[in-house]
């Protein structure tokens, strides 16, 4: 990810820190890791790179999230199936 990307990602992130202190601690720590774990993927840079001008930085980073998220059923259903 090069530097500006990072940076309008941080920035992004930044603008989502006021949410975490509605939230559980549990659950601010979860949404916390979700975050980092976007800011620390490459390919996420890609998204950010073509999100295009009419979708926002946070429609780019919620769909990374949920990207994240499938792609840890997709592991977790996968290795489920070894089991049976």
């Amino acid at each position: 990810m090069t530097k500006e990307q990072n940076n309008v990602l941080a920035k992004e992130i930044k603008s989502w820190s006021n949410f975490e202190y509605c939230l559980r601690e549990e659950d601010r720590i979860l949404f916390n890791k979700m975050l980092n774990e976007c800011q620390k993927e490459e390919e996420f840079s890609k998204a950010f790179n073509s999100k295009g001008e009419y979708n926002s930085t946070t429609e780019s980073l919620f769909l990374a999230m949920i990207f994240q998220q499938q792609k840890m059923i997709s592991q977790l259903i996968d290795e489920l199936s070894k089991y049976k």
